[in-house]
C-alpha cells in the first residue's frame, strides 16, 4: 500500500487540477457571455437566435466587435450636426407630400452620418453589424425600418403608415448617430 500512496496522492492532486481548470473556464465563458449580452442588449439575443447556437452567435458577436475596434471613428463637428439636423428637418416636411421619398431620404441620410462618423458603409447587413457593436439599443430601429420599406410587398406599394413607422425608426438611429459621442474603443 505503501507504494500506491504516492500515485493516489499524485491522481487526486490531478483530479483537483482538472476541476479548477474547468470551473475557471465555465466562469470565463459565463463573464464573456454575460459581458456579451451587456453590450449587445437585444442584438445578442437576435444574433442568437439567428444561428441558433449560443456559441457561434457569441463567436460573430466577438468578430463583430473585433473588427469595429479597428475602424478609426470620429466625432461629428458642430457644423455636420447642424448639417444633418437640417437635412432630416427637411425630410420630415416632405414626408407629408412624398413619403416613399422621405423614407428613402432617410435611410440614405442614415448612410451619410455613418460615413461622416467612420463607419465604412457597405451593405445593409454589414452596416447593422457594425453599428450593434457601439449602437446595440437602436440597431434594431435601423433593422424594422430597413423590414418596413425594403422588403417585397406583395400587396402592391409601401402604405403610408408603413413609411412612417420606418421613418420614426430612422430617425432613433439618426439621433443616436448624430448626439452619440465617438465610441469608447476607439478613443485610446
Amino acid at each position: 500500500m505503501n507504494d500506491m500512496t504516492p500515485w493516489i496522492v499524485l491522481a487526486l492532486g490531478a483530479v483537483a487540477l482538472i476541476v479548477v481548470a474547468a470551473t475557471v473556464m465555465r466562469n470565463r465563458v459565463r463573464t464573456r457571455r454575460v459581458a456579451l449580452q451587456r453590450k449587445f442588449g437585444p442584438e445578442y439575443d437576435r444574433v442568437v437566435v439567428e444561428h441558433g447556437d449560443l456559441t457561434q452567435a457569441e463567436r460573430e458577436l466577438a468578430a463583430r466587435a473585433s473588427r469595429v475596434q479597428k475602424f478609426h471613428f470620429r466625432d461629428l463637428t458642430d457644423d455636420e450636426r447642424r448639417t444633418f439636423g437640417d437635412a432630416w428637418s427637411r425630410l420630415q416636411a416632405q414626408f407629408v407630400d412624398d413619403p416613399e421619398g422621405a423614407a428613402i431620404g432617410a435611410d440614405n441620410l442614415i448612410g451619410d452620418v455613418m460615413r461622416a462618423r467612420g463607419y465604412p458603409v457597405e451593405d445593409f447587413e454589414h452596416q447593422a453589424a457594425d453599428l450593434s457593436v457601439d449602437h446595440a439599443e437602436v440597431v434594431q430601429h435601423y433593422r424594422a425600418a430597413q423590414a418596413l420599406t425594403h422588403s417585397d410587398h406583395v400587396d402592391g406599394p409601401l402604405h403610408t403608415e408603413d413609411l412612417r413607422q420606418a421613418v420614426v425608426h430612422y430617425r432613433a438611429l439618426f439621433t443616436d448617430l448624430v448626439q452619440a459621442p465617438r465610441p469608447f474603443h476607439s478613443m485610446h
